[in-house]
């Protein structure tokens, strides 16, 4: 038996069908066009923001970045140093910047991780990036003038507990990235060792060289010439593993501090918001860019050892480190104004 519908019925059905097949058109529509709008990006130069001056390895890391970028991405990518307050000034102003991919950080150790520990009043906090990718890691070298007697690590800690409050140490200032690692290790080996703050390496340098002050922690490519041209003796870098440009330098680790892992680093964020499309596809760019023969070269040159992580590993990576710092500056109790 079959069952009519009443003919009253029927344009109500028919428009109900109607409505929805109207309003699914328009979804579809309208998720293509997000879709492709996202595939577009980028339409126009986008700004990677450097929050260091001109000049030594974060620039240079950034404008190499910037050139194989662009390569990758078919559109021009334009380095911008904003310097000041140990990176937050140029940090910041990416935090407050539109989440649409065309404004970028070089992230790195000192804005991104260790300050959030220094300054009292921060006017962001990670919660305000997207962490796109890890580019390179490179470690401190502890290094010390060719008079001193100590010539191995082993050799100065054995020293440095020997002669409590007798020795000290350089750094570029306070809250420096030699200044928090050999307060970690301090506070690893119970070393009781003076801190001698300068208004940046130059000065630091010339006067360990010269005998003023005996002990620094230097990053990689600020100890290398230095290393290599026979001023300064390396007695051990701060990695887990040993580095490249320091094949003869034993860790750390190796040197009676088990676990000690210590290290500078690059990497790309963005404000949050940005969207997932735009991100993964900067992540798959910035692997690609660090294959690039040029890239490879800088960074080997200088110490620097290639360490990609995608989106996920690198927002790891950071967490990690905020809380490494957080609990070596409470120890230390270091503030900075």
């Amino acid at each position: 038996m079959s069952i009519h519908m009443p003919e009253f019925t029927r344009p109500v059905q028919f428009r109900r069908r109607a409505l929805l097949a109207a309003l699914g058109l328009v979804l579809a529509s309208g998720y293509a066009g997000i879709s492709h709008a996202q595939e577009k990006w980028p339409t126009k130069p986008v700004r990677l923001v450097v929050p260091f001056s001109p000049g030594g390895s974060t620039d240079a890391v950034g404008r190499l970045l910037a050139t194989e970028l662009g390569k990758a991405l078919g559109q021009s990518f334009v380095v911008e140093n904003k310097a000041g307050a140990n990176g937050t000034i140029g940090s910041d102003n990416v935090a407050r910047s539109a989440a649409d991919g065309y404004t970028l950080l070089l992230s790195g150790i000192g804005s991104n991780a260790i300050n959030y520990s220094l300054y009292p009043k921060m006017s962001y906090d990670d919660s305000a990036f997207r962490h796109i990718a890890l580019l390179a890691t490179g470690p401190g070298v502890l290094a010390v003038n060719q008079s001193f007697p100590a010539k191995t690590a082993t050799e100065f800690f054995d020293l440095v507990k020997k002669n409590p409050g007798t020795y000290a140490y350089a750094t570029a200032g306070a809250g420096s990235s030699g200044h928090l690692s050999m307060e970690l290790l301090k506070q690893t080996k119970d070393l009781d060792i003076l801190h001698v703050p300068y208004k940046g390496n130059g000065p630091a340098i010339t006067d360990v060289i010269g005998g003023q002050v005996p002990v620094i922690i230097l990053n990689n490519d600020t100890a290398l010439p230095q290393v290599q041209a026979g001023k300064l003796h390396a007695l051990a870098v701060t990695s887990a593993q040993r580095n490249p440009a320091y094949p003869d330098v034993p860790t750390l680790a190796e040197s009676g501090v088990p676990g000690f892992d210590v290290a500078s680093w690059f990497g790309l964020s963005a404000p949050k918001g940005t969207p997932d499309e735009i991100v993964e596809r900067l992540s798959a760019a910035v692997k690609v860019a660090l294959e690039a023969p040029k890239f490879k070269e800088y960074l080997e040159s200088t110490g620097f050892v290639r360490d990609y992580r995608d989106p996920q590993g690198f927002s790891g990576f950071v967490d990690s480190q905020i809380n490494q710092w957080r609990d070596v500056v409470k120890q230390a109790d270091i503030r900075m104004e």
